[in-house]
């Protein structure tokens, strides 16, 4: 009953008063939807502002029946935000998910890739085709530049200053950071860029967006994470990964290296430090290493 309308006004709440991206305003959608299609499944007829406790308690515990913690959180914690958004409006007096607990997920660390494993896998690219120049180019980005798999399809040609060794990323909630990009990163771009691109037909719309598919449109989140799990299963690497693999790796062997925390935290584009002190947690050793390398008393 009318929940089609209030989520609408939801979105366009995340959106402008918010500044949320897209894919943020997205997954908070589809924690409504999955709550709509629950009480479709279950006959149950009630609008956003009548609903109880009772009844979201009801689909809380069917879905912990079919998702990891980690996703049960950020289910309970898009369904909070919603509500929370209904009582702002004046629309219900009351948060019906106020006493329901989320659950304790622990923090987990990310996966990544030891510098011979990403050099194992952007061999493994097919160098004899457009895409795979195209791939080639697309993977040093991500891994030289930390980036979000969301910035790399969205980077743009005069996102590129490469004259001054950086390049413009628009991040979460629409936030720019400038972000230094090595020789060997730019040099397959322009490869790519000068050779490759320039032969598509590239579609309206389009004409400024660097990475393309093969029919001259942006190309999807989806189709990175194929390329980089095709390229996984030929070199037989036993771990999980994605295009954020790629950018954790990246922070993590800068911290390796020696780099600060705060300067990994701005070329990442986090907002809290605390986000980026998750990567201090990988490699104890290194910890070590700064004691007896910089203490006084070493």
């Amino acid at each position: 009953m009318n929940w089609n309308k209030y989520i609408k006004n939801y979105q366009s709440y995340l959106r402008i008063e918010r500044g949320l991206s897209k894919n943020t305003i997205d997954n908070y959608t589809f924690d409504m939807e999955r709550l709509c299609l629950f009480l479709d499944e279950n006959a149950i007829s009630i609008s956003p502002i009548k609903i109880s406790e009772e009844t979201v308690q009801q689909f809380i515990y069917g879905v912990s029946k079919e998702v990891n913690p980690r996703s049960q959180a950020r289910i309970i914690s898009g369904l909070k935000s919603f509500f929370s958004y209904l009582i702002f409006e004046d629309y219900r007096q009351d948060n019906p998910m106020e006493l329901i607990e989320t659950p304790k997920t622990g923090r987990k660390l990310p996966d990544t890739l030891s510098v011979e494993e990403i050099d194992a896998l952007i061999s493994a690219i097919d160098l004899s085709s457009n895409e795979g120049e195209r791939n080639r180019a697309m993977l040093e980005t991500l891994y030289g530049c930390g980036l979000r798999v969301s910035e790399l399809v969205s980077l743009k040609i005069s996102d590129l200053f490469f004259e001054e060794g950086f390049i413009k990323i628009t991040g979460k909630g629409n936030k720019q950071r400038f972000v230094p990009i090595g020789n060997l990163t730019k040099k397959y771009i322009l490869i790519y860029k000068d050779t490759i691109r320039t032969h598509l037909n590239i579609k309206k719309g389009h004409e400024d967006t660097l990475f393309l598919n093969r029919r001259g449109n942006q190309l999807t989140r989806a189709m990175l994470f194929t390329i980089i799990k095709n390229l996984a299963i030929q070199i037989n690497l036993n771990k999980n990964i994605s295009p954020h693999t790629l950018r954790h790796s990246f922070a993590t062997h800068l911290l390796e290296n020696g780099a600060d925390l705060r300067s990994i935290q701005l070329m990442l584009g986090h907002e809290s430090i605390t986000t980026t002190e998750i990567y201090v947690h990988l490699d104890r050793r290194f910890l070590a290493e700064v004691v007896n390398n910089f203490h006084p008393r070493k």
